[in-house]
């Protein structure tokens, strides 16, 4: 699968941003969609979960969709399959990240179209945040 062609410089800059809306966020410890986001907590990131499933996970409010979300969102963090990854882009250009970023796997032109069409600057795709932070920091 191909991916972004976003620098390490690039990446590097993603990572002073602070808030991180993760959408797709898991509560079982063994799926990617929960230990990511736990280690960008712990390396002080505020990670907002954003699940229908959960009213909390790792001790923080849960919202519905990303629109529930009163907090300003840096980066739109996605854990949700190629094929429902357009309907997230939706939501997430109506509150305007700074970054889009779609995690290991995830790839979907349309819908990386339609954040870059709508002024979202920077779309990462098929890359792992705590990966990409092992990596770099």
């Amino acid at each position: 699968m191909e991916r972004d062609s976003c620098t390490d410089d690039d990446i590097r800059k993603i990572y002073t941003l602070k808030n991180i809306a993760v959408v797709g966020m898991s509560k079982n410890p063994d799926k990617a969609a929960h230990y990511v986001p736990r280690y960008l907590i712990d390396n002080g990131f505020n990670v907002i979960p954003v699940n229908p499933t959960a009213t909390e996970i790792l001790g923080r409010k849960c919202y519905p969709t990303l629109l529930d979300v009163p907090d300003t969102v840096d980066i739109v963090d996605v854990f949700r399959p190629s094929d429902q990854v357009l309907q997230v882009i939706e939501e997430s250009v109506k509150i305007k990240p700074k970054v889009i970023w779609l995690q290991e796997g995830i790839h979907n032109l349309e819908a990386e179209d339609v954040a870059r069409k709508a002024g979202i600057p920077i779309v990462v795709f098929n890359r792992c945040m705590l990966a990409e932070h092992q990596r770099l920091f």
